[in-house]
């Protein structure tokens, strides 16, 4: 598994997702409760930045419909959505994050 430098922890305030792009796949990057998670940026109901929505309770959640995600797994908790997105391994190597576009999920 090839793991890439996405930023540096200091760059992710807590709660609040961050938008990167790896290889040209759209990925949201969060810190949450002294976790990162990285998950695929688009939603699954609709082709909008997951990015620009809210997090609470290690969920992300689409600012168009509302649809949540789970950080850990990808699979939505509410509607709309059905489908889950991906998520992608994170390893925090001193302040460095780096990310594997291998699917976790």
């Amino acid at each position: 598994m090839t793991f890439v430098r996405v930023c540096g922890l200091g760059e992710l305030e807590e709660d609040t997702p961050k938008r990167v792009e790896l290889d040209g796949t759209p990925v949201s990057l969060v810190r949450t409760g002294g976790e990162v998670f990285a998950i695929h940026d688009i939603c699954s109901h609709a082709n909008v930045s997951l990015a620009e929505g809210e997090v609470d309770d290690c969920h992300i959640e689409c600012w168009l419909h509302g649809s949540r995600f789970d950080l850990r797994s990808g699979k939505p908790d509410a509607p709309p959505a059905t489908r889950p997105v991906p998520v992608y391994p994170v390893k925090i190597e001193g302040d460095d994050v780096l990310v594997s576009l291998t699917q976790e999920s």
